[in-house]
């Protein structure tokens, strides 16, 4: 009897094995999957920014009207993030998925045949309110297609390098559309990649845990606060370089998103059902984490914009020249993706994020050391290495911390605070160093400096003060993300 079980056991190894290996490769297809999607909604953040002049002569765009269709994703990607990590909870990850997905398809598809501006913007805003459901419940579904939590968190140390990659090759993207036809090739990915994905993810990925939609209540008040109040704001940090910070449109719109705001976290603390738990950012670890997710965003966005404008109007350099230059940037995030997981899994995410914002830091100072006929083989070089290999790390590090020990129940919410975080970055930190940047070019305008000069010296000053933040933050990292001590087992 006892050999008749052994031979029995034997025989079902080549079936357990096969059977495991087949489990494998539908989670990894799976992720893929997952990863292609949160990898186009950010691409599709940027892949209009070299080819906004287009667009500005099709159209007739004056300057205030381009900077709010160059905003406008953003804007409603920001706004809708929490509502959309909410609906997630309640109503299933894999639904709000597939809704979010469809919808961030179907407005791509009506953005490539916008014929004017208000059809452009229109399709804009949708795109970026589709991007905000399905990012959230996309990262929860991470937690279902690989549960245990080794897995997990390499999974979630490789997502949190999608952001930085997705920028990225939407600049790159946007470069080689400006060279050809015509700027609507730019929406050919998004729409592609949502085709496949609402057809592909209903066999691919699991549904996960039952929603909660019955048992939990959705909080309405709270979402037009936060969902107003950010859009509100992100149009003032937008305007306010442009106008001016005590112009009416920046005050009042800036004024008007912050008390918004305010009263969101008012409403919060009072109502049962919050849409953000304000317990959920008590931590200082995920407070941390978040930070250097701010962090990182404005820092991409910060090299992007200035180093675009300083290639194209320092440098002379065309629109593909530019998509270029930039290649060493898009490279190294792509190395460094694959690697992330393993160093995570290796020496923790502390470790990882530290160093991270170290690296970074100094491709940021690199980069401030830059002049008008610098070698690209150089200290601009170098900053494109350093920067986005430093990057990686703060990306995988800080989701990896700002997502361990969430409840399945909040993995929508822990899904939508990360993108938040990682939304502001570009808004609030973006416009606080044009802001700075603009001022030093005054400053040495005034001076006598020549304007080529003057725009170079003030890049580098906002590279350099980015730099000193990124410096900062490291060393606040080191104490903030201390390990646990252990628990008296008494």
């Amino acid at each position: 009897m006892q050999q008749h079980d052994v031979a029995e056991a034997e025989r079902t190894k080549p079936a357990e094995a096969a059977g495991g290996a087949a489990r494998d490769r539908r989670r990894g297809l799976a992720f893929a999957l997952l990863a292609s999607v949160q990898f186009v909604l950010i691409l599709a953040m940027s892949v209009l920014n070299v080819v906004l002049p287009d667009i500005q002569r099709e159209f007739g765009l004056d300057r205030a009207e381009l900077a709010l269709l160059s905003a406008s994703y953003g804007m409603s990607f920001s706004g809708v993030l929490l509502l959309g990590g909410r609906l997630s909870d309640l109503y299933g990850n894999r639904r709000v998925f597939l809704l979010g997905t469809l919808v961030f398809g179907a407005s791509s598809a009506l953005a490539g045949v916008s014929t004017g501006l208000w059809m452009l913007l229109a399709a804009r805003f949708a795109q970026g309110a589709g991007a905000a459901l399905a990012v959230p419940a996309a990262m929860a579904l991470v937690s279902v297609v690989h549960p245990e939590p080794a897995r997990y968190a390499r999974a979630m140390a490789v997502w949190g390098g999608l952001a930085a990659s997705g920028g990225t090759a939407g600049m790159l993207l946007s470069g080689v559309v400006a060279s050809s036809n015509s700027w609507r090739w730019a929406f050919v990915v998004p729409v592609a990649v949502a085709a496949v994905t609402v057809v592909a993810a209903p066999r691919l990925i699991p549904e996960g845990a039952a929603p909660r939609g019955r048992g939990g209540r959705l909080d309405v008040l709270g979402a037009a606060l936060v969902t107003t109040g950010i859009a509100l704001l992100s149009y003032g940090l937008v305007e306010a370089p442009e106008r001016g910070w005590t112009s009416p449109v920046a005050l009042g719109t800036l004024a008007g998103g912050g008390a918004l705001l305010l009263g969101f976290v008012v409403a919060e603390a009072r109502v049962a059902q919050p849409l953000l738990p304000l317990s959920f950012l008590s931590s200082p670890r995920r407070a941390m984490a978040l930070l250097a997710v701010f962090l990182g965003a404005a820092g991409i966005t910060t090299i992007f914009f200035m180093l675009a404008l300083y290639f194209q109007e320092v440098r002379g350099y065309s629109a593909l020249e530019t998509s270029a230059a930039f290649l060493p940037f898009g490279l190294t995030l792509v190395v460094s993706g694959l690697c992330v997981g393993r160093l995570v899994q290796r020496f923790g995410p502390r470790v990882v994020l530290v160093t991270g914002l170290a690296v970074a830091g100094l491709g940021l100072a690199a980069l401030g050391l830059i002049g008008t006929d610098t070698p690209y083989a150089g200290a601009l070089l170098a900053g494109l290495v350093l920067f986005p290999a430093g990057a990686a790390l703060v990306f995988a590090g800080s989701t990896v911390t700002a997502t361990t020990d969430v409840p399945q129940d909040q993995a929508g919410l822990a899904g939508a605070v990360v993108n938040t975080a990682l939304e502001a970055g570009p808004a609030i930190g973006l416009a606080v160093l044009v802001t700075l940047a603009t001022g030093h070019t005054t400053k040495m305008e005034h001076t006598g400096m020549a304007t080529a000069s003057a725009l170079t010296s003030g890049y580098g000053f906002a590279f350099t003060i980015a730099a000193v933040a990124f410096a900062a933050a490291a060393v606040c990292a080191v104490f903030l993300l201390r390990p646990r001590p252990p628990r008296d087992g008494g």
